[in-house]
């Protein structure tokens, strides 16, 4: 129990700054099983990594249990607040969700009513994803969210439906791609749309010690960037490579296909980009950047920020 004392339960288990330390850490929290633990598991958790922050590990406690909470904790619970995540909205969530909707809109894609209710079934789920995921200290109105979720909804529908017609005449395969193009523009739109407070107001950027030093709109765009790229990349290679393999396999387990690609997607596309992000200060707006200046001197070079996911 004395290697215990001063174990620090927040310290990366892999280097994150490097895509394969990342990738390990994201294969770890994206665990789909995590979302089969009831509540009293995951507060129980929660507990044991407060405990452990404030120095007070239980008696007979190992660091593999202390790793496994801070698994749980980090699965199911939002980095900015601590408040446990609502279940469809984690990305442990994403494999099996993602799974169902993806292969369904890959499989019901010739007809208008079918691209309709699946894009619709997918923006839903997006836009939970992206409330849930999105920087929690940036509060959003439920008329912004609901006006996120009709813009996005409605850009998807219009790009699964107008290019479904687009490509009426085209080869099967170019059709099953509609999908995929309607997914990545209205990630362009949910995504922005759903966190628009932060570009509007900025997100609140720290030193690399934690201690807040303001907020900066150029710090959110180039996270909600960040997560646009890597929401569109988790996509890719189901919706583009799926579609070609389904020629195939029409008639077989298609699911399985889908759930092999976003087993390695989820974790892959999330790695693409550290979740704590940094900017350099001179990059900053200029009324943010002249206070740090004024106030730190050159002792800050740059601030840090959770970008979401």
């Amino acid at each position: 129990m004395e290697a215990l004392k001063g174990f620090d339960i927040d310290a990366p288990r892999w280097d994150q700054s490097t895509f394969m330390g990342r990738l390990k850490h994201f294969f770890n929290i994206t665990d789909c099983r995590t979302v089969l633990l009831p509540d009293s598991r995951l507060d129980e958790a929660k507990a044991l990594v407060e405990s452990c922050r404030a120095g007070s590990v239980p008696p007979g406690t190992t660091v593999e249990q202390l790793h496994y909470a801070k698994k749980l904790y980090d699965s199911a619970f939002h980095p900015d607040t601590g408040d446990r995540m609502n279940l469809i909205g984690r990305m442990s969530f994403q494999v099996p969700g993602g799974m169902a909707i993806t292969g369904f809109m890959l499989q019901f894609y010739r007809t208008v009513p079918a691209v309709v209710f699946w894009q619709w079934v997918n923006q839903s789920f997006n836009a939970l994803v992206n409330y849930t995921n999105r920087n929690a200290a940036s509060p959003i109105t439920p008329k912004q969210i609901g006006v996120a979720y009709v813009t996005a909804t409605s850009t998807a529908l219009a790009t699964a439906v107008g290019l479904n017609l687009y490509t009426k005449k085209a080869p099967p395969l170019v059709a099953r791609w509609v999908p995929f193009a309607a997914v990545a523009a209205a990630n362009c739109v949910n995504i922005p749309m759903m966190r628009q407070q932060e570009i509007l107001n900025g997100i609140a950027v720290t030193d690399e010690d934690g201690n807040k030093l303001g907020h900066s709109r150029k710090a959110a765009v180039k996270g909600i960037t960040q997560v646009v790229i890597s929401r569109v990349t988790m996509a890719a290679p189901g919706m583009i490579i799926l579609p070609i393999i389904m020629q195939r396999l029409e008639k077989y387990r298609f699911m399985q296909v889908s759930l092999m690609f976003l087993i390695f997607m989820v974790p892959a596309a999330c790695s693409l980009f550290p979740q704590s992000c940094y900017m350099a200060v001179s990059k900053l707006e200029p009324e943010l950047r002249e206070s740090i200046i004024s106030q730190y001197g050159d002792r800050v070079s740059y601030v840090y920020f959770n970008k979401g996911l």
